[in-house]
């Protein structure tokens, strides 16, 4: 089992994002018996929960005109819009319930803020904002961030991308994600990875390795 210098991060691994969701990843539901695998591996896993107020700005329908995957600019850059997904309290923003992590020690919920979306779960969408995480991963002594969840090229990406450049060692496990792929976002995503030097593997080889 990993000890104290290693996390398991699993981002959004919530009903809206599984199929017949509201903002449904292709085959998201695939995801959840790896997640629970991989967590009995790691004495340390911290949780993520997209976690939106029902008038946030990322929400096309908070737009007049406007569609879902449709993008504007916003104060802080480009903004993907979106379905409404995971509002708070809802069932849709609950986490999968065979999520099988009762020993997560933490859970970050993002997106909360009304006027600034948030994929990340170090630093929110105005690269400005953190979440508070990176100092909780440091002041227990993590050196090594494993990402799992939901979705590869989104909030997986951005979190991997952030604890990078936050200092740690970042390893993306491959299998325990899936994508939205919207207009080639997962060859970016993964070519930015790549680039920002986050290791990649299976399950399989995350639970082998030391």
């Amino acid at each position: 089992m990993k000890g104290q210098e290693d996390v398991l991060l699993v981002v959004d691994v919530q009903n809206d994002f599984m199929p017949d969701g509201a903002l449904a990843v292709p085959r998201g539901d695939e995801i959840v018996p790896i997640a629970n695998r991989l967590a009995t591996g790691f004495e340390h896993v911290v949780l993520t929960q997209d976690w939106h107020p029902r008038d946030h700005v990322s929400f096309a329908a908070n737009h007049d005109g406007r569609r879902p995957f449709e993008t504007i600019a916003l104060a802080y850059g480009e903004q993907v819009l979106w379905p409404v997904h995971c509002v708070q309290g809802t069932p849709g923003a609950a986490f999968h319930a065979q999520l099988d992590a009762a020993h997560a020690r933490l859970v970050i919920r993002k997106g909360y803020r009304r006027a600034i979306d948030s994929y990340s779960a170090f630093v929110e969408a105005d690269r400005r904002t953190p979440t508070g995480l990176a100092g909780y991963l440091r002041e227990v002594g993590v050196k090594r961030v494993w990402c799992c969840g939901l979705a590869t090229d989104y909030c997986v990406a951005w979190s991997a991308l952030d604890a990078r450049a936050a200092g740690f060692e970042v390893v993306l496990i491959e299998d325990a994600c899936r994508a939205i792929d919207l207009d080639g976002s997962l060859e970016r995503a993964l070519r930015q990875l790549s680039e920002a030097g986050v290791g990649r593997m299976n399950a399989e080889q995350a639970i082998a390795l030391p």
